[in-house]
């Protein structure tokens, strides 16, 4: 509703359409056609074209008429997305198109495209172009490798992992040749690799490819011109290179965990949201530019921020501010067979799990940043370590005086905690369990007199409950 709303504020453009009433379902079925030869896009119906929120009455049959309606009109036939939003207590409905994979799109006989905030009749001339432009493309990806044979197939890997996952997530027994099951996916064609095929299952990648492979830099401070800690490249297949780069980032961040009044679990806070950790990765590996073979997929962490620099920017049409609503693959064999063992997001939904996780994220993190221009792309994830601290409630000051001594003395009672704060053994009690859970203090001992506390030798500060590893 937010993301609508949104919408609603910054007006109709080329991507968004408001239509007032469902009664103008040919106007709503040009912009179909539009969005579905243009770039895809959002129709608000309910809205007006000042912005003015008015709603709509909603039947029960009301989408799956809007939606009947527009199957039976548009060639190829569209599917679009139909949902019922509430804004300010009405009812708005909210189609979601996207670019068509066939074009052109008719409505009703015509085809239109998307000009700005209106949508024009394209011409004969424009359509026999987007015709040819549309049955003629050939993927980068699908394209085989004339001097590769499947002998430089890992065929231990197909069969050892993939066909292993691919049964796992799909339910069923593949009955086909290894063979037989590559060909199915794009990745041999007449007996030959295809690029998809030697990046995803190749015995070296690398040898036909050279910078088809991961680089990752991890800094100490906050820019490149302090001390580099580190400089790893991830080689190998796809596959790999996603689970060990993976691996690395989530090995070399803080995991932080606090104590909440009404919980009594410490709760876990990863200092950046784990799925999309992995999701930008593969995203990177997936829909990268492998023709310019200048550079690699690059990742810097610094101690604020984790950086994911892919060659060949975001794919035609696609842009920051439309990823949520479009989805292209640059490589679509790739992104095929990643999807079919759940390495990426089938449908596009990568990127909204991504704004999802970190809407729901204890802390609320700063969304990711997407910088981009024809050649490159750059997606940053920011951390929330220094929100943490702050947030992060101090020790009270009997528990502070009750370290402060322990620095000085190797153990302390209840009874001594009472002493040195004049305070009651029940106020005592809740405080040295307290220091206990948050693992500042170690109880030894079991029962009555004999029980004490220590500090704990890997306690180094004052601050409530963080922990973690390396940075």
């Amino acid at each position: 509703m937010d993301n609508s709303k949104e919408l609603i504020s910054q007006g109709e453009s080329e991507t968004v359409e408001f239509k007032e009433s469902l009664h103008l379902k040919d106007k709503i079925g040009e912009t179909v056609s539009a969005f579905s030869n243009s770039k895809g896009g959002i129709i608000l119906i309910g809205v007006s074209d000042k912005k003015r929120i008015k709603g709509i009455q909603i039947g029960k049959e009301t989408t799956i008429d809007l939606a009947e309606y527009i199957k039976r009109n548009t060639d190829p036939v569209i599917f679009p997305s139909l949902r019922v939003e509430e804004i300010e207590k009405k009812e708005i409905v909210v189609v979601a198109v996207k670019e068509g994979a066939e074009k052109p799109v008719f409505f009703k006989n015509y085809a239109y495209k998307r000009v700005g905030n209106t949508n024009q009749r394209i011409s004969s001339s424009e359509l026999r172009k987007l015709a040819k432009e549309s049955g003629e493309r050939i993927y980068w990806d699908e394209q085989v490798y004339k001097e590769s044979s499947i002998e430089n197939i890992d065929w231990t890997f197909v069969k050892n992992f993939f066909i292993r996952e691919y049964e796992k997530f799909s339910k069923k027994i593949v009955i086909a040749t290894p063979e037989e099951l590559l060909e199915t996916l794009g990745c041999i064609k007449e007996g030959k690799i295809t690029n998809a095929g030697i990046l995803l299952f190749g015995r070296n990648p690398q040898k036909f490819f050279r910078n088809s492979h991961i680089a990752l830099a991890r800094y100490k401070g906050k820019n490149e011109g302090v001390e580099r800690l580190d400089y790893k490249e991830f080689l190998g297949n796809l596959f790999h290179q996603i689970d060990e780069c993976d691996k690395y980032i989530k090995e070399h961040i803080t995991m932080m965990s606090r104590l909440l009044p009404h919980k009594v679990e410490r709760e876990d806070i990863p200092e950046y949201c784990w799925f999309s950790i992995r999701e930008l990765i593969t995203n990177a590996v997936c829909h990268r530019d492998y023709e310019d073979q200048g550079s690699k997929v690059i990742v810097k962490m610094f101690s604020d921020r984790v950086e994911f620099y892919n060659l060949g920017g975001l794919p035609k049409g696609i842009t920051p501010e439309n990823i949520l609503i479009r989805q292209y693959s640059r490589n679509p064999i790739i992104a095929n067979a990643l999807s079919q063992v759940k390495y990426i997001e089938e449908l596009g939904e990568g990127w909204n799990k991504i704004i999802d996780e970190h809407k729901n994220h204890p802390l609320k993190p700063k969304l990711p940043k997407i910088i981009s221009d024809r050649y490159s792309i750059l997606v940053i994830l920011y951390s929330v370590r220094e929100k943490f601290e702050k947030t992060t409630t101090e020790l009270n000051e009997r528990q502070k005086k009750a370290i402060g001594y322990l620095r000085c003395n190797e153990r302390i009672t209840n009874k001594k905690y009472q002493e040195i704060n004049k305070t009651t053994k029940k106020t005592a009690t809740r405080d040295l369990q307290e220091l206990t859970e948050l693992e500042i203090l170690i109880k030894n001992g079991r029962t009555g007199r004999g029980v004490y506390y220590s500090l704990n030798s890997s306690y180094k500060g004052d601050k409530r409950g963080q922990k973690g590893t390396n940075t």
